[in-house]
């Protein structure tokens, strides 16, 4: 992908939400007997047996955090499965979960929604080109379809 990647939850926003969620609920670990859970931590899908957490997590909260952007109404928390303990993160640096359609959110760099755009598979470059071709957008989120959960953010390439 020319110079954009998926990033997964940060490292520091991961240890904190493997305590208590964005929501300010205790983390609760699990074993996934099935498999199949998309994790934002390492941005791949769990395997049966391995211990997850579904948390609360606010996105453009934790973005704009770092940034000093405000995005007012635009702060929202929904659900993410992440590894209950430590992983290792992304492995490669493949395009996670591109296999169904998707949701692009566009986002101004003071944390504004500017629209979005539904995603076929394999029409994610042409997607994340036309979004950065808008000076204003900063960020990007990839979401799925049928539930509007996170799944990663897309930076604008520097």
């Amino acid at each position: 992908m020319k110079n954009r990647s998926a990033h997964p939850i940060d490292p520091t926003a991961l240890k904190e939400l493997r305590t208590a969620d964005d929501a300010g609920r205790r983390t609760l670990p699990v074993t996934d007997e099935e498999g199949g859970a998309p994790l934002r931590c390492c941005l791949r899908r769990s395997a049966p047996g391995e211990r997850i957490a579904l948390v609360s997590y606010a996105p453009l909260r934790r973005w704009a955090a770092g940034t000093g952007a405000d995005p007012g109404a635009y702060d929202e928390q929904g659900p993410v499965f992440i590894h209950a303990e430590e992983c290792g993160g992304p492995d490669g640096d493949a395009l996670p979960f591109a296999n169904a359609h998707r949701t692009v959110r566009r986002y101004s760099a003071d944390g504004r929604i500017l629209g979005g755009r539904l995603v076929e598979p394999g029409a994610f470059e042409e997607a994340f080109t036309e979004a950065f071709a808008d000076p204003e957008v900063a960020l990007l989120h990839v979401r799925a379809v049928e539930y509007g959960c996170f799944l990663y953010e897309v930076r604008r390439p520097r």
